[in-house]
């Protein structure tokens, strides 16, 4: 289960923040999830809740922004949609495809106390 290693870095970056801003404990932490990027949202949450037990995070609530898969299409120029990794460009049907969006997971903003 990816979902607790990426847990603790999370905390491990939320730690560093405190120390560099001062503040005591954090309330949400806005994530920003591709929808390709195969993290479970559930599993990640039971995880951070799990990791985050005596820190400055616990108790914090995980508000998550899905991003969906976006592609440039080599053979037909366009950025496309795509819902899964391998998928053909829907315009051309063509398989050279660059990921733009989907497979990122980024800590957006902590609302902190």
């Amino acid at each position: 289960m990816h979902e607790m290693s990426l847990s603790q870095s999370m905390l491990e970056i939320i730690q560093e923040q405190a120390a560099i801003d001062g503040f005591r404990s954090v309330k949400v932490v806005r994530l920003e999830i591709g929808t390709l990027s195969c993290v479970e949202p559930e599993a990640l949450g039971f995880c951070f809740d799990s990791v985050t037990r005596g820190t400055v995070a616990e108790g914090a609530t995980l508000d998550i922004t899905k991003v969906p898969g976006h592609a440039w299409c080599w053979s037909c120029s366009r950025v496309v949609d795509i819902e899964r990794h391998g998928d053909p460009c829907p315009d051309c049907s063509g398989y050279q495809m660059q990921m733009r969006t989907g497979d990122e997971m980024k800590i957006k903003e902590l609302e902190v106390a």
